[in-house]
Formats: C-alpha cells, structure tokens, sequence
C-alpha cells in the first residue's frame, strides 16, 4: 500500500478516536460474516431445486428408486425431499409422525443457514447509534473549546471541531447502510429456501401415487411450516 495512502488512514482514524476504531472492527466481522455466508449458500447451492424436481417427477410416475437416485443430498431441499421419500415408503400409517419429523430437520437446517444473521443484526442497529454517540462527545469537546476560548473564538477551530465529530455519524451509517441490505437480503433468501422445502416435502404427499388414506390424512394441511 501506497505510504500517503496509510498516512491519510492512521489520519482519519485518529481523528474518528476510539469511535471509529469500534466501527471499523465492525465492518471487519460483518464482512468477514458476509463473506462466509455466500460461500455456504453458493457450496451448498441451496436454493436449487433442478434435481428436486427431476425426482418429484420420477415419484409421481411411481419410479421411487430413480427418485432418490436423482438427489443430490448434500444440497438442503435435496436432503429433506429424499427422507421425507424414504420415510413415506416405509410406513404409510404415521404421517404425522413422518411431518413432525421432516419439520423438525427442516428447522434445523435452516437454523444452520441463519447462523451469524444475529450479528449482523447487531451490527447493523448499532453502528449508527455509535457513531452518533461519536458525535455527541465530539461536540462536546468543541464546545469546550470554545467556552475555553471566551471571547476570542476562532471560528475555523470550532468548524473542525464540528466535523471531526460529524465523521463518526458518517462512518457508522457507511457501516450500518450496507450490512441491512445484505443482512436482509440473506434473510429473503433463506424464507425462500424454507418455501421451496415446504412445496417440494408437500408434493411427496399429494402425489398421486400416495395411497387414499394417506392422501386423505394431508388433504389440506401443509405438510411443513417453516416459512
């Protein structure tokens, strides 16, 4: 890196104080959060159901083992899909059961993709208060200063006074701006997983290959509630 490049850094960082210092390890974590939920979302390819549906149509034409076959099961809706499969064929007799028991690993494979959304969150809600108590204490010291200086105020003292306190509101809202958008856009993604787990569990149930009783049993109930 550039030397005046680092000078104007270590500048500004002074400036900010001890504010700033905090809300620049906060975007070190939130980035580092960020960074480590796309490569889970894009490893575990999450939101794909192509294999998902190639196996619903292999189970409504009845061909259950080229169903499970055509499952990638490391992939989240893949995973439940092929043990919600596997547990219809097994026992028709307890669906309940078998929808407890998809719901239940539903939930904590979604748990899995929400890990770390919770200091995002935090982040996001408290880097501006940060940078506005930053600010306050700012002013506070500028007008200090010029109560110290009575009668003979220089203004351009008391305008960098000013900004320098400003800069801690700035840097908290370039903090928090961007990790709620990204935190709600991980989010979106995530109820988007849970409604695609949801149709793809309820299509092994509704298939017309299912028995009557059990058809009747989940006529009209969904068979998870994850969203």
């Amino acid at each position: 890196m550039n030397e005046s490049v680092k000078q104007a850094i270590i500048e500004f960082l002074q400036v900010g104080g001890p504010v700033v210092w905090i809300l620049m390890a906060f975007s070190m974590v939130a980035l580092t959060i960020v960074l480590l939920k796309f490569w889970q979302f894009s490893l575990l390819r999450a939101e794909s159901v192509k294999t998902a549906n190639i196996s619903l149509e292999a189970w409504r034409q009845g061909d259950t083992e080229k169903a499970l076959k055509c499952l990638n099961e490391k992939r989240p809706i893949d995973a439940l899909l092929g043990f919600s499969m596997r547990a219809k064929m097994a026992s028709d007799e307890n669906v309940e059961l078998i929808r407890e028991e998809v719901e239940r690993r539903a939930m904590k494979q979604l748990s899995q993709l929400r890990a770390y959304f919770r200091p995002l969150e935090i982040i996001a809600t408290l880097s501006p208060l940060l940078g506005l108590l930053g600010t306050v204490l700012g002013m506070i010291v500028a007008f200090q200063q010029m109560e110290g200086a009575g009668s003979q105020v220089d203004p351009s003292v008391l305008s960098g006074g000013i900004w320098q306190a400003l800069l801690t509101t700035a840097v908290g809202l370039a903090v928090a701006i961007p990790v709620v958008t990204l935190h709600s856009w991980l989010e979106r993604k995530v109820e988007r997983i849970a409604d695609k787990m949801n149709d793809t569990v309820t299509q092994v149930f509704t298939s017309k290959s299912v028995k009557a009783s059990v058809s009747q049993s989940t006529d009209g109930v969904d068979v998870l509630h994850v969203a």
